[in-house]
Formats: structure tokens, sequence, C-alpha cells
């Protein structure tokens, strides 16, 4: 029997593709998590490649007991039960920074959007005002020679500093993990503690993953000790912000504006107190999936089922996993 890749159907994915790149010599099976026809395909399964999914857990595994893999399609794995994972012996593995262009564009896209207040100037002139009704009062700031502070240095964050760099920022970060001397300065960046990020930085941009150290890690604290001219940008995940000591920071002035992709709940209620606030830009948690990495994802997920086929370590174990 071909070793059998049960995928798990999701709109974010353009199964026309994955079908196009599956591998020879193995089975392909797309099919709704939970349906029918995943269930009857689970139990010859040797790979499982989708989202995270908190219903993953240790029953699911137990109905599975031929899986030697889950490969993620996405970077972040918060909604993976990794203690389940770890018990069934079964690795984990993200999807190996395909989508880290996408999601490094996309933070810098929100920082200009909310530096040049892009959504207000497309309100002013779709509403007829032009250039708004308070021209004299209006501050727009470009990139150029402003200090970034990224937390987090993984694969999006050094895409970050590059995108950065080009724009002529000065880059700093803080990381628990610490690159060399000679990779900061091949990326043209300086390690700086957290505290001093906050401090100093005129735009902060989050790249950390959601684990039970970095929850919360930006709250009430933490915004007090930014500028009340920085901005912070969220692509990673939204629970990493203290979302009521966002919304008040803003709401007050006590930071200049912010630009986020993720929220603490998503999709967020219809009565959100963001969407009432001029000083931020909102996107729907839409950073990482493109078009153009549909491939990349894909074949790195299908690149690693090969790898576990041949009886060869997988690639980007997450790191609760590894070892």
């Amino acid at each position: 029997m071909a070793p059998r890749i049960l995928m798990m159907d999701n709109p974010l994915s353009a199964m026309e593709i994955a079908r196009d790149l599956a591998p020879r010599g193995m089975e392909l099976v797309i099919a709704p998590p939970g349906s029918p026809e995943f269930e009857a395909a689970l139990p010859e399964a040797g790979f499982l490649v989708g989202f995270g999914s908190r219903a993953i857990d240790a029953g699911f595994y137990r109905r599975a007991p031929r899986l030697r893999l889950y490969q993620l399609l996405s970077a972040g794995y918060d909604t993976v039960d990794i203690a389940a994972a770890r018990a069934a012996g079964i690795p984990v593995c993200n999807n190996g920074g395909a989508n880290s262009t996408a999601v490094a564009e996309h933070a810098i896209m929100l920082m200009l959007a909310a530096c040049r207040r892009l959504v207000w100037q497309h309100e002013s002139v779709a509403a007829g005002r032009w250039r708004g009704n308070d021209l004299a009062g209006t501050r727009l700031f470009e990139l150029r020679d402003k200090t970034l502070g990224i937390v987090g240095l993984g694969a999006i964050g050094r895409k970050v500093a590059r995108l950065a760099n080009a724009f002529g920022m000065r880059v700093q970060y803080y990381d628990i993990r610490r690159v060399s001397e000679a990779e900061e300065d091949a990326l043209t960046v300086r390690f700086r503690l957290l505290g001093e990020i906050l401090r100093t930085s005129d735009i902060v941009s989050l790249h950390v993953p959601l684990t039970p150290a970095t929850r919360h890690m930006i709250g009430a604290a933490e915004l007090a000790a930014m500028r009340p001219t920085a901005y912070l940008i969220n692509t990673c995940r939204g629970p990493v912000v203290e979302e009521a000591a966002l919304v008040a920071a803003l709401a007050e002035g006590r930071i200049a504006g912010a630009g986020l992709d993720v929220f603490d709940q998503e999709p967020p209620a219809a009565d959100h107190p963001l969407f009432r606030l001029k000083n931020v830009v909102l996107t729907p948690h839409f950073a990482g999936p493109t078009w153009d990495n549909q491939q990349a994802r894909f074949r790195n997920a299908f690149d690693n089922c090969q790898r576990v086929a041949r009886g060869e370590a997988p690639l980007w174990v997450i790191p609760e996993l590894a070892g």
C-alpha cells in the first residue's frame, strides 16, 4: 500500500496546487476534518497535513495508529495539543518559513499604513473631504531614520529586518535566542533587552510564537514604557498582547497607533472597541496566506513527508518537541 498523506481541506489552501505537487508513489487524500471521508482515511494515514487544531488530541492519535508526522502549513502552532503529540511520539513541524516573506511584507505594510494614516486618507478622499478637515494638525511620518524594535528574530523577524534596512531604518531586536555578532552584522541589527526595545523604538514589531511565556508579554506596563509617538505592529498572535491594555493605551493616546493582523479572539466581536479607534489599522489574520506562497507551503510539507517516509528526521520540528 502506498504511504497515505491525509490533508485537511481548508479554504486558505488551493487544493488544486496540492494535487499537482503531491509526491509520486504516495496517496493523497483531501477531506474536511471530522468528515466521514476524513475519518475513513485516518486509520491508514501515515502523514497529516494541515493547520493546527485542538481536535488533534490524544483520542485522535489513537484513531491514527500509523501516523508518523503532523505537518503544519502555518508557521504558528499555538492550537496544537503538544502534550498529546509528545505522548503519541508524533513530531509536529511548521511550514519551514514558507510564508515568512508574506508576513514580513505585511508587517512593513502595516507600519506604512499606520505612519501615513492610510485608512484615514482613503476615507477622506472617498467622503469628498480630500485632505481631511484638519490639514494643519495632520502628522504623517516616514520610516527612514526611525528605530525599529523587532521582538522575535526568527525567519519572519529576519526578513522584516532586511526590508526595514532597505527603508533606511535603524533596527534592533530582542529574542531569547541571540544570534552571533557576525549574523547581527549581516542583518545590520543589534541586540537589546526587551525593556530597551520598548523605551527606544519608534516602531515595535512582534514576531514571536504564542507560548505560555509569550502570552500577554506586551501588557499595560510594557505599553507604558513605549514612547507616546511609537507604534505597535502585531502580525504573530493576538494573545501576545494584552488587548484591553492596548485599547486603553490607544484610546488615551499613550502610544501613537497600532497595526494589527491578529486578535485575542478571532474573529473579533462585531462591537470590538478597536473598531472605534482612528489610530489603528486592522487586517483579518491574512498576513501569511498569499497566492505566491501556496506552492512553497505544499512543497515544504510534502518534502517533509517524503523525508520521514525514507526514514530520515523531519525538518522544522517545533521547539517543544525537538530532540
